[in-house]
């Protein structure tokens, strides 16, 4: 373990969400502890409602109280990087600390502890790349601060530990959740990645036109050194923070292959917007791959309605989606694959069915992949994958189209469902399974809609004679499903009185304003018609009674702000309904905005358990007090989770109540899976007696 004194670096601050991850405590924690304590440090800096706080006094404080949570080399390095006020300057330090792990990951000799200067870690970087220096100069001061000094010093040992490679991917999946939450930043998760590339195949040159940070190049690189194959990377991105993170990160790939024995050439990233400034048009790659940003809507139609590279049709203004698709065709080469993430409302949107008709007639489009939901967070939206191949005009066009839903078999590992289809269908002896993989003829598709959504192509399982073996299986898994069912109630016992019933009480509105207990709403959108929205996705009542992802969409213009997001231990509840359904957030919801009608309960957690919470406001008497106004002609109640009172318990009497709460959850959850499982069960039976497929027998011989 590392020092903390010795880490902490003079001039570095820390927000209070950052002072909660040096305590590993919650964030209203930090709140107390301000108000509790007067000796607290007092803010340096940031604004009232974000202040920022000097690290040292704050570690020197939690040291005096006992509350400093000790920490590895690789944490220490990532809260010195995230101190950086503004949040912005973030990117510019990880990529020199980057750029420093480079330089020592290039080093064939022994390491030299010694820190450059950063005009000699520019001339270090030029005997690499040119490019790559004048980027990392681009975010260079002229001289160290005490702060960068820390950060590079804690990366240094970090990258003693752990290698330097490895210790900028740690750093990298960091920045990527936090940036997620400040600009929208999602890295390409490794599965969907393992997918794109198992359908583009290898090649000696690849490339994706909106890298990102470079997640899937990265693994494209990485899989032709480990295949011992060569491939030159190419990308383009239009932020330049993110274009510098990329390259480094290829630029370790290609180290590790030189140090390898290998001769592979050195990647190439440019920075620009690939649609309206395409960096290298001459480009004619083996391997496209992009997951590109969905729904923009300035992206170029007017100023680029006579482009070359619409050889399928000018894209419609509201389909940016078409106009990525032939940017990725016009830099195929002859028999070169493209693989790209799609929404799925792409696939069957009427104003682009004519492209999309011309790019399946022409044999452009050869497969539409259906990916499960909720691969891609915070998108809870089950994306495709369109596989799109350069048609040679001396060959026959394909006679038909791939289609796969892969939520059919969801049993099954993800690449090896989609790389079982895609071999099966470039084989001569195609074979489709239903349900899941067909290939269907060209003709069939082109008709007014161009509907390519492979589960309305595809024969759904109800409408599939049933499997008479899986139907048998299926009754034994419902009588599994029934005992876990009988087993699931907690044990309880009667008893004339409970700590729970003689608890004092205390009003939630109190706790409120005290900072124990925040309570926050969806943030109202802009109602400006000149404001362009984008839909997002968001929470819905629904989704929090089922524990399911985000499933909601709310419109966000570009001048509103992000609305409040949950994180772990948070209570939900919908500000509508007939009853107070307060659940906790499951893990699929962690970072997902809450939608409209839907209030979040954000707690203390050294002071109350959130299953004990949301099992105590959720009782049926308390729609009495909470309610604020009945709506008109049902019986539906907005609910005003401040006017109620809880029961105040010590904190290990609340957690044993909080255990018996969550399994309530669990039980009606299961009930209701029991539900829809045993009227699935009882259909299929019907219909398998029905055509002959199934006999009746005895019990005892189903048993046996």
């Amino acid at each position: 373990m590392t020092s903390e004194a010795s880490m902490a670096p003079a001039t570095a601050t820390l927000t209070a969400s950052g002072i909660a991850r040096l305590a590993n405590v919650g964030r209203a924690a930090v709140s107390n502890w301000r108000r509790r304590y007067a000796d607290f440090p007092a803010p340096v800096g940031g604004t009232p409602a974000s202040p920022s706080f000097d690290a040292r006094e704050v570690e020197d404080w939690l040291r005096r109280h006992g509350r400093l949570h000790q920490a590895g080399s690789e944490q220490w390095a990532w809260r010195h990087i995230e101190s950086y006020q503004p949040a912005a300057q973030i990117s510019d330090v990880l990529g020199i600390a980057g750029a420093y792990l480079l330089i020592r990951a290039d080093r064939t000799e022994a390491e030299d502890d010694t820190l450059p200067t950063p005009k000699q870690l520019v001339t270090q970087l030029h005997t690499l790349d040119t490019r790559l220096a004048e980027m990392v100069n681009n975010v260079l001061p002229k001289q160290w601060t005490p702060q960068l000094v820390t950060v590079l010093r804690t990366v240094a040992q970090l990258g003693s530990e752990q290698g330097p490679e490895a210790s900028f991917e740690y750093l990298h999946s960091q920045y990527v959740s936090s940036a997620h939450s400040l600009s929208g930043l999602a890295g390409t998760p490794d599965n969907v990645v393992e997918v794109m590339l198992t359908l583009a195949g290898s090649g000696a040159r690849t490339f994706d036109f909106t890298s990102g940070t470079g997640s899937i190049l990265r693994m494209a690189a990485d899989r032709a050194l480990q295949s011992s194959t060569n491939t030159r990377c190419y990308a383009q991105e239009i932020n330049p923070q993110y274009a510098l993170i990329t390259l480094l990160r290829l630029w370790f790939v290609h180290v590790r292959a030189r140090h390898a024995g290998h001769t592979a050439e050195p990647p190439v990233v440019h920075v620009d917007d690939s649609l309206l400034a395409d960096a290298m048009p001459n480009l004619r790659a083996d391997v496209v791959v992009a997951n590109f940003p969905f729904g923009m809507h300035d992206w170029g139609h007017d100023r680029l309605a006579y482009d070359p590279r619409w050889t399928y049709g000018l894209p419609p203004r509201t389909e940016p989606e078409l106009a990525w698709v032939q940017h990725a065709l016009a830099h195929l080469a002859p028999g070169g694959t493209a693989a790209v993430l799609m929404p799925p409302a792409a696939a069957s949107r009427t104003a682009g069915r004519r492209v999309r008709a011309e790019l399946v007639r022409h044999g452009a489009l050869r497969a539409v992949i259906a990916l499960p939901a909720g691969l891609m967070p915070p998108t809870g939206i089950g994306l495709h994958v369109w596989v799109l191949t350069q048609p040679d005009p001396h060959q026959p066009r394909s006679a038909d189209l791939l289609l796969v839903d892969t939520t059919a078999a969801a049993n099954q590992p993800l690449p090896d469902i989609v790389g079982t289809a895609w071999r099966a269908y470039q084989s001569d002896a195609y074979t489709e399974m239903p349900g899941v993989h067909r290939a269907v003829p060209v003709i069939d598709l082109l008709d007014d809609q161009v509907d390519l959504t492979p589960q309305r192509n595809l024969p759904q399982a109800n409408e599939l004679t049933s499997n008479p073996a899986q139907i048998v299986a299926g009754i034994s898994e419902f009588d599994q499903l029934l005992d876990e069912l009988r087993h699931s109630l907690p044990a309880v016992r009667q008893m004339q009185t409970t700590a729970l019933r003689t608890a004092p009480q205390a009003d939630v509105g109190d706790l409120v304003r005290s900072g124990s207990i925040a309570v926050q709403r969806a943030t109202t959108r802009s109602r400006s018609t000149n404001a362009p929205a984008n839909d997002v996705l968001v929470l819905t009542a629904t989704d929090i009674l089922s524990g399911g992802p985000p499933t909601g969409m709310a419109a966000r213009a570009a001048n509103d702000t992000v609305g409040p997001q949950v994180h772990a231990g948070d209570i939900l509840i919908p500000v509508i309904g007939q009853k107070i359904s307060a659940r906790v957030a499951t893990p699929k919801q962690i970072g997902a905005e809450l939608g409209p009608g839907i209030q979040l309960m954000r707690v203390d957690t050294t002071r109350f358990d959130p299953w004990f919470l949301a099992g105590v406001v959720s009782r049926t008497d308390n729609l009495r007090v909470a309610r604020r106004t009945s709506s008109t002609g049902n019986s539906t109640l907005r609910i005003d989770i401040r006017r109620l009172a809880i029961p105040v318990l010590p904190l290990d009497q609340q957690q044993a109540y909080g255990q018996a709460f969550r399994q309530l959850v669990e039980f009606r959850t299961k009930l209701d899976q029991a539900a829809a499982t045993g009227a699935t069960l009882a259909r299929e039976i019907g219909d398998g007696l029905t055509v002959g497929t199934l006999g009746v027998s005895s019990r005892s011989d189903h048993v046996s």
